[in-house]
């Protein structure tokens, strides 16, 4: 239960050893209840079932029911030795799932929060077991306060001591002359809680953000877009198996002879389909209405949301299990009424766009794909009707194992200037996980990634391609990235595949064969190769090691009668990670490298003033930049295959960058990031009440990019022992950034709170 801390073990045995010296035990508690409802109307990110699902909340529908009981007890140990333990007993009703309901260990919701004991020895202070340590201080945000993870089930609504995670850790202090002081730490590995990073996404979250819905959402989460677009590809193989492109004739080896047309050639173009089955290149202005010159994204939209439901040859009354009936973003669908997978009829009139050079679902983002690339993704099946099927996923945690711990220490100074300062190093584990795509097989495997080019093979001796040329990949050749670039510019695409160490491809069909049995100029008549099947996708979540490098400073003067306090809090992060978009990977098929974590240095600060004024009114202003030093900038743009009669010729993005991890979406292009992302706030604070008993705060945050936060909170003390708080949480500005994306998850928060002594 307590894996990857050996020191839990070694902290538990010293805090139960001298249990036969435990004096009196003190104890002390509290009972409280909060409740939040939102305060607008709408729909937080996630919370859509399919496409077009509009369902949402309600203002006024509860957000958070929350009641918890705490128990605080101390007690001694011996002459020299105290020790302390904090157990929380909370439920939530409205938790979004069994996860954020009750208890769940290093969360907000664990049962043990803190147990600890202190102690000294040799002229140092210890303090072993689990607990919280503070490094940083500023207002709304973590900057030095990176000892202990964070629950981040409420966004930074929570208090910081509320969201902060304790961990088993060894605190050692000791003074030094009148001035100085070192700690030095050695902590349990945890990592951050993130709504929605893990396999079952957290639907409905109200602080899900975008960026992790678009790795598990079930919308817009490439761990559930992927097996959908591996399913189409399975439709896609079946119907050009069975002749469905090449006018009735079948054709045994399937997508791996369609190397030269990509998704942009095929939804960009118009489609003849007047005759059931047969799908051949329209000679006409693509017309929704009329059957015999249909646009291809239509078309694509049919086979995406319907496989080969009610399609001739089918099975009556079977809906194709490869279709994704508008649950996952794989087409920009704008309505479907109804959405009805046993009536084909209807999805003909279903409302879908096609524009690359602004895409908003995975098709658009992939308009360079090949659909010999889709043949990899796909393996036949004994269970589906089609006997065609695509790829699964599967998340792996691999994480440290218990002999790793982080470790480090602070230096801290006071000048005879009044001058505050302090130096922190902390060798740790980044409590922000990772998430890396890679290919296995069966056998858990990993698979190679191959870039192939596409080779031309003339059928019929005539010069140029023709309609019946062939195009298949090229399994002799293996490209770089940047050689598959310099190949599109000259018109040769480039196809995925997958091959084990023992050169094995996986897939329906092995793409190996294909250039053996085209040697007789007739690739109609060729006995198929089996291929290994299709891979399955692992999203693994793992931890990297981060040296992080710090330093604060505060200085008290005065503006004449007025106090002021200087501050400012640095940090610097060798060895961090950024989250890195290769829209050209991304739009030929290359998943496992389109979308990945790379190594990046970071440097952030904060610098903060306080005033008193009016008394004791505490007014304080912060300026916060994150500096990336090593931000990833490499614009470029290529042109789609086809100069499609429907929106012209298109360009798409073919840029790689730095994203934007909190707000990267299908939805907004995967939008880039901030090479130096700068925050500014303002917080007041001030008691009221004829003994100064009660207090309000008011914190604004406003983020480059316009997203804007602010809450507003009272506490109100109705006697010694009953207390009230009131809190309103609002969000708004630019949708597509931090703060601006929880605009729907604005909320009003009562809370009632009772102390037991």
């Amino acid at each position: 239960m307590f894996k990857r801390s050996k020191i839990y073990q070694s902290i538990l045995l010293a805090l139960v050893l001298p249990g036969a010296a435990v004096a009196e035990v003190e104890i002390t508690g509290h009972l409280k209840n909060e409740t939040s409802v939102f305060t607008r109307d709408g729909q937080v990110t996630g919370e859509a079932k399919t496409m077009v699902d509009e369902r949402g909340h309600d203002r006024g529908d509860l957000l958070k029911f929350e009641n918890s009981a705490r128990v605080f007890m101390n007690g001694d140990l011996g002459e020299n030795a105290t020790w302390h333990a904090d157990l929380n007993f909370i439920y939530d009703s409205e938790g979004a799932n069994d996860d954020y309901k009750g208890h769940k260990l290093y969360t907000q919701h664990d049962y043990l929060r803190e147990l600890y004991l202190d102690t000294n020895a040799w002229g140092w202070d210890f303090r072993l077991g689990k607990q919280q340590v503070v490094w940083g201080t500023a207002d709304g945000i973590k900057l030095l306060d990176i000892i202990n993870p964070t629950d981040f089930r409420e966004l930074n609504q929570n208090s910081m001591e509320d969201s902060r995670i304790p961990i088993w850790m060894i605190n050692a202090e000791r003074n030094i002359g009148d001035n100085s002081n070192v700690q030095l730490i050695v902590s349990q590995v945890e990592e951050n809680k993130i709504p929605g990073l893990n396999p079952n996404g957290d639907a409905g979250h109200p602080f899900l953000m975008k960026g992790v819905e678009a790795i598990s959402g079930r919308v817009n989460g490439f761990f559930n877009v992927a097996p959908a677009l591996s399913n189409v590809a399975a439709t896609f193989n079946g119907a050009a198996m069975g002749g469905a492109f090449t006018g009735g004739t079948a054709l045994p080896l399937g997508l791996n002879l369609f190397g030269g047309l990509t998704v942009d050639g095929f939804a960009s173009g118009s489609w003849d389909a007047s005759t059931p089955g047969l799908l051949n290149p329209g000679t006409g202005a693509p017309d929704v209405t009329n059957f015999t010159s249909f646009p291809g994204f239509y078309l694509l939209n049919q086979f995406a949301q319907y496989g080969f439901t009610g399609q001739p040859g089918f099975p009556a009354g079977v809906i194709d299990p490869n279709g994704n009936v508008g649950v996952t973003n794989l087409m920009p669908i704008t309505g479907i009424t109804p959405l009805d997978p046993t009536s084909p009829d209807t999805s003909w009139v279903t409302q879908v766009d096609w524009d690359p050079t602004g895409a908003s679902s995975a098709f658009e983002l992939m308009p360079l794909a090949t659909f010999a690339t889709f043949n990899t993704f796909t393996g036949f099946s004994a269970t589906a009707p089609t006997g065609l099927s695509g790829m699964k996923t599967e998340w792996v945690r691999d994480y440290p194992d218990d002999s790793d711990v982080n470790a480090g220490f602070r230096f801290k100074n006071t000048l005879d200037n009044g001058l505050n300062w302090s130096f922190n190093y902390f060798h740790h584990y980044s409590a922000n996980p990772d998430i890396a795509i890679s290919y296995h097989n069966s056998a858990g495997q990993k698979l190679t990634t191959q870039l192939a080019p596409t080779l031309f093979i003339d059928s019929n001796g005539t010069p140029g391609p023709q309609a019946d040329d062939t195009f298949v990949p090229d399994v002799s050749q293996s490209l770089t990235r940047d050689q598959a670039r310099a190949n599109w510019d000259m018109g040769i695409a480039t196809n995925v595949l997958l091959h084990d160490d023992a050169g094995n491809y996986y897939g329906a069909l092995d793409p190996s064969a294909v250039m053996t049995g085209l040697a007789d100029g007739n690739p109609f008549n060729e006995a198929p190769v089996p291929g290994l099947g299709a891979p399955t996708q692992r999203f693994t979540e793992s931890l990297h090691r981060v040296n992080s490098i710090g330093a604060s400073l505060d200085y008290g003067t005065s503006l004449g009668d007025i106090p002021l306090v200087l501050r400012g809090e640095f940090l610097y992060d060798e060895g961090d990670k950024q989250p890195v978009v290769d829209r050209f990977l991304l739009g030929i098929g290359d998943l496992e490298n389109a979308l990945k974590m790379e190594d990046a240095d970071y440097f952030k600060y904060v610098l903060g003033a306080d005033i008193t004024v009016a008394t004791n009114l505490l007014v304080s202003g912060q300026f916060i930049q994150f500096m990336n030093l090593d931000y990833i900038d490499q614009q470029s743009a290529c042109a789609t295959q086809v100069t499609s009669p429907i929106t012209g010729g298109l360009i798409t993005d073919c840029s790689r960058y730095t994203a934007d991890f909190p707000t990267l979406s299908l939805s907004n292009q995967l939008m880039q990031g901030y090479e130096n992302k700068e925050f500014y706030s303002l917080f007041f604070s001030k008691p009221f009440g004829a003994s100064q008993e009660h207090r309000w705060n008011n914190i604004t945050i406003y983020e480059e990019g316009g997203g804007k936060w602010n809450r507003f909170d009272v506490e109100y003390s109705f006697t010694d022992t009953l207390l009230g708080s009131a809190e309103w949480n609002h969000y708004w500005g630019d949708m597509d950034t931090t703060f601006g994306q929880f605009a729907d998850s604005s909320n009003l928060q009562v809370g009632i709170k009772w102390l037991i002594e």
